[in-house]
């Protein structure tokens, strides 16, 4: 889909907050209450919003002890992927996943409350599954950066 500059700054203020009303947004873009009201509809049934979400303080929810995770599975095979991947799914732990090039095959962004239940996660739950080779894991000291917005 070809989004236009009004498109791309439209995602972007609803990227800073998309609690706004509607005419709040028309009154940044310059256009009516029902253009705006229409784009958003347009930019959600064409799957370019997938969906809207409350980002938690990590801190204030006892969560931030965030953890990086290299997976190598045992073999590289295409069942041993699918199997994988279908089972990282189910752990609530795992924000993020992604199957990467390189020494090993996955990078997983693991969110728990300290270093016992991390260490809990890993011998329960992650080495417990198929096919795991080796792990090797990275702890955040601080966070510089995050977000969640793309820049159009």
């Amino acid at each position: 889909m070809k989004l236009d500059d009004l498109d791309k700054h439209l995602l972007s203020l609803l990227q800073a907050n998309c609690k706004k009303t509607t005419k709040e947004y028309a009154n940044v873009l310059g256009l009516s209450t029902t253009a705006v009201y229409e784009r958003i509809k347009r930019l959600e049934r064409d799957g370019v919003i997938q969906k809207y979400v409350a980002l938690i303080d990590k801190h204030q929810a006892s969560m931030d002890f965030t953890a990086l995770c290299h997976v190598k599975l045992s073999q590289h095979i295409k069942d041993y992927v699918l199997q994988f991947e279908r089972e990282v799914l189910q752990l609530e732990e795992v924000s993020e996943c992604y199957h990467v090039s390189g020494d090993y095959d996955y990078i997983l962004k693991i969110h728990v409350a300290d270093m016992a239940a991390y260490r809990d996660f890993m011998v329960t739950k992650l080495t417990a599954l198929n096919n795991i080779g080796s792990t090797q894991s990275s702890f955040v000291i601080n966070e510089v950066k995050a977000t969640t917005a793309i820049a159009l």
